[in-house]
């Protein structure tokens, strides 16, 4: 791979880690949110929202951290 695909490829995995590190911030508000909860609610249908919301930002930042994995081994 050249210099200038491969520096495409480390812009490309920086953005990537900027994405992931945004969805770790609302993750981590998110999960406040549930904890701060009053227990009344803790079983309703908002805490289930939270909870899949966590849930499906956790699965993403997983991806990217995959992807980004991906990107490092294609740039060798």
């Amino acid at each position: 791979m050249n210099k200038e695909r491969r520096k495409a490829l480390e812009e490309i995995k920086t953005k990537l880690e900027d994405v992931s590190s945004d969805l770790e911030t609302y993750r981590d508000e998110e999960l406040e949110y549930l904890d701060n909860m009053p227990e009344s609610l803790q079983s309703g249908e908002k805490a289930s929202a939270a909870e899949n919301a966590i849930s499906s930002m956790d699965d993403a930042i997983n991806s990217i951290s995959e992807t980004c994995n991906s990107v490092d081994e294609a740039i060798g």
